[in-house]
Order: structure tokens, then sequence, then C-alpha cells
């Protein structure tokens, strides 16, 4: 039986991998364009956004000392890691991240690295104004803060409570719990609030929805689709490179220059 050549096998090999990676390739080439062609600032839903609103610096607010020594007396206060001054609906707002119990003290004295709020950080609201604490956004407030990120507010289609999401969520790795206040327009435009926090997370509408989708499939991540180490990624790229490889080679062998070399030196 005659014994097929080494381009041969090449070649089909190079056919296989063209075929199995032609797909991801496109898709590659696909989300590519579309990045590319979009204004990011859009995508993040910056211009349904209205502008940002100040406090004027004549208004009265008591020290948040006071707030601090009202949340210690209702609840055990170990340290304090931020206390910030935010907007709520219209009211002036102390947002106080805290730390509480023995577990989160030791971590601190320790020098460990510090929790984020979706762990150990507690939260606590309290009216800048008066130093009254302030419970979570209830679903009412949570829809006059959603509207007021919006620079044209349409009628409220829904508003659902999360306290918890999968890894494809389009509002995944946010804090929680968090209301998600959706409007009729435009572009099924959804809004998200962190209850405990008060403030607005994102804005998601149908161009972030095809941008994530499409980010999905470049980055392969079909979990979690923010994974650009993952094994999946890994492996198209190393086939990739031997399909472009095999091809380079392919048109050496098959170069009539080179065929012509090799049959003078098949002579001499």
């Amino acid at each position: 039986m005659k014994l097929k050549s080494k381009q041969y096998y090449i070649r089909k090999s190079h056919r296989y991998l063209g075929l199995v990676l032609g797909i991801q390739f496109f898709f590659w080439t696909l989300g590519g364009l579309y990045f590319s062609w979009n204004d990011i600032d859009k995508v993040h839903g910056d211009h349904l956004r209205s502008g940002k609103k100040y406090f004027p610096a004549s208004m009265q607010m008591v020290s948040p000392q006071v707030v601090l020594e009202q949340l210690k007396a209702n609840k055990a206060v170990d340290s304090v890691q931020s206390v910030q001054l935010i907007e709520v609906a219209g009211v002036p707002t102390y947002q106080v991240r805290y730390f509480s119990g023995a577990v989160d003290h030791a971590q601190h004295e320790a020098g460990g690295h510090m929790p984020s709020h979706t762990s150990n950080v507690k939260v606590q609201l309290a009216n800048a104004e008066t130093g009254a604490l302030v419970s979570p956004l209830s679903e009412d407030m949570a829809v006059v803060v959603a509207k007021r990120q919006m620079a044209n507010p349409i009628k409220v289609d829904k508003v659902e409570y999360l306290t918890e999401v999968s890894s494809h969520h389009e509002y995944r790795e946010k804090p929680l719990p968090a209301w998600a206040v959706t409007f009729s327009k435009p572009d099924k435009c959804t809004v998200y609030v962190s209850a405990e926090l008060g403030t607005f997370q994102a804005i998601r509408h149908d161009q972030w929805r095809v941008f994530d989708f499409l980010w999905m499939l470049h980055t392969m991540d079909y979990a979690g689709r923010d994974n650009f180490g993952n094994v999946l990624l890994k492996a198209f790229s190393i086939f990739g490179l031997l399909t472009i490889l095999s091809g380079f080679v392919l048109y050496y062998m098959s170069s009539p220059s080179v065929r012509k070399v090799k049959k003078r030196v098949q002579k001499v």
C-alpha cells in the first residue's frame, strides 16, 4: 500500500481544523465588528440617564457622629469603613458602611483583606439633615430613585425584588438585594437599584444585551461570560494558531518555485 505524503496529512488536518474553528472565528469577527462600531457609552446606557445632581452648599446637615451614635445604640459596631454623602430620591443621605461582629473585628485588627459590601460589611442609611436612621429602600422609593436616573422616564412596566441572580443574569456581580425597575421605553430599559445601599447600580437595555451576548461568544466563557482565562478559549487559540501555521506550510509545499527546487535537487 502506497504511503500518503506529509502534505496530504497536513492538508487534511488543516481542513478539519478550519471547519471546527471557522464558526468560532466568525463569532470573534462578528463580535469585534459590533464592539468597534458601537459607542461603549451608549452600550452602558449613559445616553438614557439624566445629568448628575448636586446639593447646594447652603444645605444644613447634622454631623456624621450623630448618626454613628444612633447606630451604636441600636447595633453592634466594631469599626467603620466609610461614611459617604449620597442622594436618595432627592434627599441628602449618609451611607455608613461598618463592620459588626467578632469575626469582622478580628480580620480588621489582623490587617487582613477587608471584605466587600456583599460579605461582612454592613450598610446603614441615615437622613443627613436630621440624622434619623433610614430603612433599606421600599418598592416605591426604588421606583423614585430609578425615575430620577432616567433622562425621559416613561411608564413603569414592572418592578422586581432580586435576592439572587444566576451567572448569566444581566445584573450579575452587583450588590444584592436589589430592585429591578423596567420601563416601557426605550429598548426594554431596566434600572437596577441597590436596596441596602440606596443607590443606582446599572441600566440595561437591548443594545447592552446584544453586546453582552456577543461578549460571551467572544470570551467563550459560557458560564460567567467574563473569564478570559477559561480552558476553552485557550484551546481554541492554540488550535487557531496551528490552523494558520498549517496554512503557511501548505502554501510553501504547494508553491511552484519550491517544487522546481525540489526537482532540481532530486536530479542532482
